[in-house]
């Protein structure tokens, strides 16, 4: 993985149930923290990671994300007519002109490892990123993606993010093995989906981002789906360790927000309103009556 990450695959199919009614029409991905969409929030990651084309897999159902980075000619006709600059660089914004957006349609719901999977005809043979919206990671420095692609690019291998996570929760992640390298990564041994706490092997959880080579999607083509039909993207990944004798788990710098449910959109609104100095006057206001 000597080749600098350019390709970026954000999967978008799911149908967020954990947010209905909302996402009976809103895709889960669009929903807001502040002003901005989980989505874009997860495009400013990898565009900072260096990335210039984003696959996005979604549903034939999909539609909100496709317009969101579109171009939206009448509502810029509008600002620009009424002089309102700001909000017309914002909204021209969501996508800098030199990245493009590629959407690619997964026919059915068969697990990440096929999601993955259906972004092969773009991306190829080389090194790409995967972000998981969901997993909204905030770190004031260099975003999550870009300090493990220049791991993955200086160690010539795949890496992980993980994120120590509570013993009794290890039954919700792929949890690591792992041999520490340095403060922040570790070579793995092997990995193991969701185990009950007693027969977990460390507390390490997998999270939403991975820099992976090419090759793991011709494993993802090999892997046999696993319960529920799915193709897990963990089954590929041990078996790109076993190939290659080499995958890194890495602590990322910054703080990871679990969008996939309501209380981590809450912790991650509550967060980014804090960062504002306004809204931050806001919230202790607000907090201190309740």
């Amino acid at each position: 993985m000597t080749k600098p990450l350019r390709k970026v695959v954000f999967p978008v199919a799911g149908l967020g149930t954990r947010f209905l009614p909302a996402t009976k029409v809103v895709a889960k991905e669009m929903l807001p923290v502040l002003d901005k969409p989980l989505i874009q929030y997860a495009v400013d990651e990898a565009v900072d990671a260096g990335a210039d084309t984003l696959v996005f897999v979604t549903n034939r159902y999909k539609h909100a994300i496709a317009d969101y980075f579109d171009k939206a000619y009448e509502l810029e006709a509008k600002l620009e007519e009424k002089g309102k600059d700001e909000l017309l660089a914002l909204v021209q914004g969501t996508l800098p002109a030199n990245v493009r957006a590629i959407f690619v349609t997964q026919p059915e719901a068969h697990g990440l490892g096929h999601a993955v999977l259906c972004a092969k005809p773009v991306v190829g043979n080389e090194p790409f990123g995967i972000i998981l919206p969901d997993d909204l990671i905030w770190n004031r420095g260099k975003g999550a993606l870009g300090q493990m692609a220049a791991l993955a690019e200086s160690e010539h291998a795949g890496v992980i993010a993980v994120e120590e996570v509570p013993h009794d929760q290890t039954d919700k992640y792929g949890i690591v093995d792992a041999e520490p390298v340095d403060q922040r990564s570790a070579r793995i041994r092997y990995m193991v989906e969701k185990p009950k706490p007693a027969d977990a092997p460390s507390n390490l959880a997998v999270v939403g981002r991975y820099v992976l080579p090419g090759r793991i999607f011709e494993l993802l083509e090999q892997t046999e789906p696993g319960a529920g039909g799915e193709i897990q993207l963990t089954d590929a990944i041990e078996a790109l360790l076993m190939e290659q004798g080499k995958v890194l788990a890495y602590r990322f710098e910054g703080t990871r927000f679990d969008c996939g449910n309501k209380a981590g959109l809450v912790r991650a609104t509550m967060h980014m309103a804090m960062q504002d100095r306004q809204l931050a006057a806001v919230v202790r206001d607000f907090a201190a009556q309740l």
